[in-house]
Order: C-alpha cells, then structure tokens, then sequence
C-alpha cells in the first residue's frame, strides 16, 4: 500500500518547505515473482521499504528516508528488470525529494542516472552537471557524466571526466568505466584489465559483482575466449542463480557454438526470471538461424510490443527499434528509426554503425561510408563494425583496404568469419 502525504502550507517562504500542490505519494515496491522472490535478499528489501514508509508518514519533509527509497527502487528496477513501472516511480520520489530541496545533490544526481537509464541522454548530462557544480568531489556524479558522454559521442570529455572519478575514487564503478573507454578507443587487452580490477572490487554475490563479471564475460565472447567467458557466467550463477544475464550470455556461448535448442532452453530460463527484450531477440535470431522464419516473425513481434511499452514509459528506443527492423530487413522503418535516434546524437559510434549497415543494405554506399567513417573515429577494433567497414570498402572497390579490416577483426576475434 502506497503513503499519501499532503503537504501543509505553513506560510514561509523558505525554499525548504514542499509545495502544498507537490505530490508526495511515494509508489509501492513492485512485488517480485517466480525465482528472483525467492533470493535472500528479497524479504529485507520488503521490510526496509515499509519501514522508510513509516517514517516517511511520521516526518514527511524528511528527504533522508526519500532518498533511501529511491536507491531501492533503482536497484529493483536492475535486478527485476520492471523498468517501465521503477523508472518512473524513481523519478516521482526524486521529484519529491526536489519540491522539499531543490538543490538536494543526491537527488538531482540520482534523477539524471534514471534518465540514463531511459536513453535520455542530453537530460541526464543537463542535470548531472547541475549535481557537479553542487557537489564537484563527488565521484558518481562523474560517472553520470562518463556515460552521458559516451552516449552523445564526446568521447574525449567521457575520458577527461572518467580519469576525475578515478582520481576522486578508485572503485568498481571507476574502473568499469575506464573498461568501456579503453574498449571504444580499440584497447581489448587494456579493457578487459580493467573489468578484472572492477569485479575484483565488488562484493562477491552482489548485484554490481554480477553486473562486472557478466561485462568481462562479455569482453571474453568479443574476443573469442568462449571458454573463459563461460566460466564467468557459470561463477555468476553459482552465487546468484537467478542471475538472468548470466543465462542470456551463456545462451550467447551456446549459439556461437551452434547448440541452438540448448540456447533456447537458457533463453526460457532467464525470460521467466526476468522481462528483458533483448533475450526474446536472441530467441528470434536464433529461430532464423535454424530456418524458422515463422517463430522468428512472432519472436520479432513481441520484442516491438516490448519496446512499445518501454516507449510508453519514457525510455527512448529508436536506436534497438532500427537494429530491431534492420535483422528483420524492414530498412525503411530500420533507417526511419536510426535517422530518428541519429537527429540526437550524431557523434555517437553505434547509431553511425548502425546506420552504416541500413545504408549499405539499402545498396547506397556513399552514406553507408560516411556512417563508418564516424562509427570508426575512435579507433575502435570491435570485430563487428570491422566487418561492416570491410563489406563497405569491397563494395567500393577496395579490396585491399577490405582485407585489411578483416584482418585487424580476426587480430581481435579468432572466430570472425567474413
């Protein structure tokens, strides 16, 4: 049951006080189902909310418990993956917290790691920055900061204010940062160092452990270490089994090593944990792998259905939406989405890839070249954009500058096929 607060009019004027005509309802935890009801933790979380209730009730211009409940809230949301209702919800009590204390540092930098989290980048960076200037030697702002960064495509700012966190405090979140830096300028071994250290200073078990030994997993099927990424995603499960991107990697090894109906089986397992689309997209693609263009189609379908709902919720999806028409090879709604996502942040290297790969099935390789010259600006060697800039220089002709791309992918990834 939701508290309902209503705050009073007292008369001041002192910028503390709530509005009278501020909602203050604070939203109910979404109740957990299946497996992830089950995990250890999840009791506690319940009995802390009802307790910050409570004390909410009793003091309602108390921003303390507010903000407490908004970092449950914003855990939940990673852990159950409920992300069109926590979202808002999360941002609703941040906007409480604000009523009370426009200024509040906590709150401002939690709502603009909420708009991250919705895809709403150049709102996330605004509102970070106003959280910089009241707090400038705080390291997780900086971190909002990397991200947004990254997102919008100032890479040289992202790497000028992740060497700031660092500085300020080396942690897991500093050094997973620097990871995905190192990677985007072309610096796998660099970057997968980086991710040890990160899970090295998580808590075993967490939820931030989990999240940077399923990242180094990652980093290990980019570069073709199936292996070792498979050990990874097997040490995540052993101390959260309900880990569900854990699964979905382990159904990514799986696929690569062509076991299909047992990656759909690990793809089973985690969508009943958790409501994440992109394991319902690998479902679909590896439907299409196996010839079944009719369970591919109706996979595809719900994943739109899924991001429709995301939509709904104010998280920006135009950029899965156009990767999403592009696999099923509707490129006019593929490059309708991408322009859309593009009109944003045209700097960003993995809209410019995607683009780059609608333009170059469109047949129109002039874009399709000025797409991966952007996508390629930083120096990165990921394989797959490698390989679409290597179909690209073929299809101009240049078969020596094709090769070469080729080459410098299977530097990275063993296993890349042309």
């Amino acid at each position: 049951m939701s508290v309902l607060v209503a705050c009073k009019d007292t008369g001041k004027s002192d910028e503390g006080s709530a509005s009278s005509t501020t909602s203050m309802e604070i939203p109910p935890l979404f109740q957990r189902k299946g497996e992830l009801a089950t995990a250890v933790e999840w009791p506690k979380t319940v009995a802390k909310v009802d307790e910050l209730k409570q004390i909410i009730a009793k003091n309602p211009g108390e921003v303390k418990p507010r903000l407490q409940l908004a970092t449950i809230y914003m855990a939940e949301a990673r852990i159950t993956g409920e992300h069109p209702y926590y979202y808002p919800a999360v941002l609703k009590i941040l906007d409480g917290v604000l009523s009370i204390d426009p200024r509040n540092f906590e709150a401002t930098t939690f709502k603009a790691s909420v708009k991250m989290s919705q895809h709403q980048f150049s709102e996330a960076r605004q509102l970070a920055e106003q959280a910089r200037k009241i707090n400038p030697n705080n390291a997780y702002v900086y971190g909002v900061l990397v991200d947004a960064n990254v997102e919008l495509g100032d890479y040289e700012e992202a790497v000028a204010v992740s060497d700031k966190m660092q500085a300020l405090k080396p942690s897991l979140e500093s050094y997973s940062r620097a990871s995905y830096l190192r990677e985007i300028y072309g610096n796998y071994p660099s970057s997968i160092e980086a991710m040890k250290l990160a899970v090295q200073a998580g808590l075993p078990g967490s939820e931030p452990y989990c999240w940077s030994k399923n990242t180094l997993a990652h980093l290990y099927i980019v570069t073709g270490q199936l292996d070792k990424a498979e050990n990874e995603y097997a040490e995540i499960l052993a101390v959260r089994p309900s880990y569900a991107f854990a699964m979905g990697g382990q159904a990514k090894v799986q696929t690569l090593r062509k076991q299909y109906d047992k990656a759909l089986t690990t793809l089973n397992k985690a969508t009943a944990i958790l409501p994440e689309f992109s394991f319902h997209e690998q479902m679909a693609e590896i439907y299409a792998l196996q010839g079944n263009k009719e369970k591919a189609a109706e996979k595809y379908a719900e994943v739109v259905t899924m991001l429709d709902e995301d939509a709904q919720s104010g998280h920006a999806v135009d950029l899965e939406l156009c990767k999403l028409y592009t696999k099923t090879g509707q490129l006019d709604s593929a490059a309708f989405y991408g322009q859309k996502e593009f009109a944003r942040r045209p700097n960003n290297i993995d809209v410019n890839h995607a683009l780059a790969t609608v333009a170059f099935q469109q047949n129109n390789m002039k874009k399709a070249q000025e797409y991966i010259k952007t996508a390629m600006r930083t120096g990165s060697k990921d394989p797959e954009l490698l390989q679409q800039a290597s179909q690209i220089a073929l299809a101009m002709g240049n078969v020596d500058e094709s090769k070469k791309l080729i080459s410098e992918a299977k530097k990275v990834n063993p296993l890349t096929v042309l």
